[in-house]
């Protein structure tokens, strides 16, 4: 990107001081040394093709598994062939944010249908046109709550920490203090919630399913929320959403989540996407753009970009949220999926995952010393105390082609998808009982 930005050296340099960092390479110091490329050692002159070669020798040291069993907010489903097709057209994949109705109804159009689904999905008023990621969404809806005198945030300690990271981090840019409410038998601690919150919270955050995949009594500690006068923010996994009661159905004011499964694949990472939606009274506080409905001048069915007053690029030094570009491409992915899958679709994917994840749980549960770390009722994650230790379980899963499940403070937390075959998760058993049984 060098040549790209106009900056020059002593202009780069003088920005780096301003943030205290001494090179380029300190930006990305957050990043792992053992995972970072360093250079790609490609000598020069190479054609196209050669470049190709190189490249895909390169990429063929990553190691693709063969089963999943891992999720902890990213998650392997299927993805109908009709969402992929759909989402590369050319006037999607080029298109940018839709500033021009007039030239842009296409665009307008499949945001406009992604809200609905999204409202449909969570129960809630009104959604916008998407966030950056579900951690992103959960720290937009934290800054929705605050006013004068409420500026505390609530976070479960059972939610992803991720969330926890990253509503932190944009607190501390709003000079707004955050607490972590504990859990207990890891589910939220409805005691220390309640003892928790006073007369300057704002509000307070629970995920469902939470981050050790149980479900939490959202109903019961939305009640207390509410209570002592709070907004209630809930974290949902969209996928259980085809089973669990709504957001919308639990009390919630403002529901976000991550929405990587409605489509997008797992990606390393990204690009993915945030979704967030909330009650009508919250509507002129929802981060960034909404596309409204209205009629042209012949009378006819229209859509327009409404109620960006709040966004940098119109009011910058009165903006309430730094969203500035939405994840278009993003949303129009997951409309084509919820579209593609339907009502019935989403449900029988999520009755598949809780299904399978039992059965995981159960073939799991039958080797010795193998227990459930926690007894609540669980969706499709589950966390599993062993007599080996992770590690030892972990490598013996990869070489046979299996990425297992994620080392957390109690064990293990399995992810099971409708993609886990019955063989797949007999295989992953069958290895763990062979390390355990050593």
């Amino acid at each position: 990107m060098g040549s790209y930005i106009p900056n020059g050296p002593a202009e780069r340099q003088k920005m780096l001081e301003a943030i205290g960092a001494d090179s380029m390479g300190a930006l990305f110091s957050h990043i792992p040394a053992e995972v970072r490329a360093g250079a790609l050692d490609l000598p020069e002159g190479l054609s196209e093709l050669a470049v190709r070669r190189r490249m895909e020798g390169l990429a063929a040291k990553n190691q693709v598994f063969r089963s999943i069993f891992r999720g902890a907010g990213a998650y392997w489903h299927y993805i109908p062939a009709i969402v992929k097709n759909v989402a590369a057209k050319e006037e999607f994949l080029t298109a940018y944010t839709p500033y021009q109705a007039e030239i842009s109804q296409g665009i307008l159009q499949s945001v406009f249908e992604y809200q609905t689904m999204i409202c449909e999905l969570t129960g809630m008023d009104v959604s916008n046109a998407s966030l950056y990621d579900g951690a992103s969404a959960a720290a937009e809806a934290a800054a929705m709550c605050r006013d004068r005198k409420r500026r505390k945030v609530l976070l479960s300690g059972a939610a992803d920490p991720q969330i926890l990271a990253t509503v932190q981090t944009y607190a501390f840019g709003a000079d707004a203090p955050v607490e972590i409410v504990p859990m207990r038998d890891g589910r939220t601690d409805p005691e220390a919630l309640r003892a928790a919150l006073s007369p300057d919270v704002a509000c307070a955050l629970v995920q469902q399913p939470n981050f050790y995949g149980q479900i939490e009594d959202a109903q019961a500690l939305g009640e207390i929320v509410h209570e002592a006068g709070a907004k209630y923010i809930l974290s949902a996994n969209p996928i259980s959403l085809g089973l669990l009661a709504t957001p919308g159905e639990l009390g919630a004011d403002i529901a976000v989540g991550e929405g990587q499964p409605l489509g997008l694949p797992m990606a390393f990472g990204g690009p993915y996407l945030g979704f967030i939606a909330c009650v009508k009274a919250l509507m002129r506080k929802l981060p960034g753009r909404i596309v409204g409905e209205t009629v042209d001048t012949r009378g006819e069915r229209a859509f327009v970009l409404t109620l960006q007053a709040r966004e940098q690029h119109i009011r910058r030094e009165k903006a309430s949220s730094n969203i500035c570009s939405n994840q278009a491409l993003c949303a129009l992915t997951a409309a084509a999926y919820l579209s593609a899958m339907g009502p019935g679709g989403l449900r029988e994917t999520a009755e598949q995952c809780a299904a399978k994840a039992r059965y995981a749980a159960g073939k799991l549960c039958g080797i010795p010393g193998v227990s459930l770390a926690y007894g609540g009722e669980f969706f499709h994650e589950f966390v599993t105390r062993l007599p080996a230790t992770p590690d030892a379980v972990l490598a013996a899963l990869e070489d046979k082609g299996i990425l297992g499940g994620l080392p957390v403070q109690d064990g293990i937390l399995w992810c099971v998808t409708e993609m886990c075959t019955k063989e797949q998760i007999d295989e992953m058993a069958e290895t763990v009982r062979e390390v355990c049984e050593i």
